[in-house]
This record gives C-alpha cells, structure tokens and sequence, in this order.
C-alpha cells in the first residue's frame, strides 16, 4: 500500500506549510491516519493523529500551532503547520493503522530556517 506525502519545503520561521497525504489504494477515513516526524540523528516521533473528523490528538511540541484534518471526499489526510520553528525542521512521515495493518508515507523534508 502506498502512501504518498506532499507539501514539504524550505520555510522562514515563523512561516507556514501544509502537508497533504493521499493514496489510490486504501480510504484513509477507515483508518487512524497520523503523522510522524524524524530529524538528523534523531528517533521518529509522532506528531498528530486523527481518529474521527472530531477528535484529534496532538504532541505537546506542536499543540497550537499544528491541525490535522481529513478531506473524504478527497480521500487525503492534511497537516497544516503554523508558527514554524527551526526545531520542527525534519522528514515528515503519513502513517495509516487498522487493527494489525501499518503503512507509511516514504516522507517529506520540511526545513525551517532563516
């Protein structure tokens, strides 16, 4: 199953960006969809995840500044990142789960820096 992340770049901090992540062969709404992230030397961590369109959950680094969403219609999972900082620079990763079944996104790379 292939996932696919888009929307990654070089920002300013302080900046904005949206990652989007879809994918032709599974509905992302019958799955938990979240997000991971994974800087130089660093372990992946999460992120974000959505388990219904009304409740979300978040990491306490990004709590405030970060929304996840999800479009059905669109069969693609958002994050949308406000107020960039240079520690959110990393590779950002869509993950899909359903009971035993994991999927990742090969990842994007999101650098903040001046």
């Amino acid at each position: 199953v292939q996932l696919v992340e888009v929307g990654g770049g070089l920002v300013q901090p302080g900046e904005s960006l949206r990652l989007s992540c879809v994918s032709s062969e599974i509905t992302l709404s019958n799955y938990i969809m979240a997000w991971y992230r994974q800087a130089p030397g660093k372990e992946r961590e999460w992120v974000a995840r959505i388990i219904t369109t009304t409740r979300t959950e978040y990491a306490d680094s990004v709590t405030g500044r970060f929304t996840i969403s999800r479009d059905d219609a669109k069969n693609t999972v958002y994050l949308r990142m406000n107020s960039l900082k240079p520690e959110d620079t990393a590779v950002y990763f869509c993950h899909a789960r359903l009971f035993n079944k994991n999927y990742w996104g090969q990842g994007t790379q999101v650098t903040v820096s001046s």
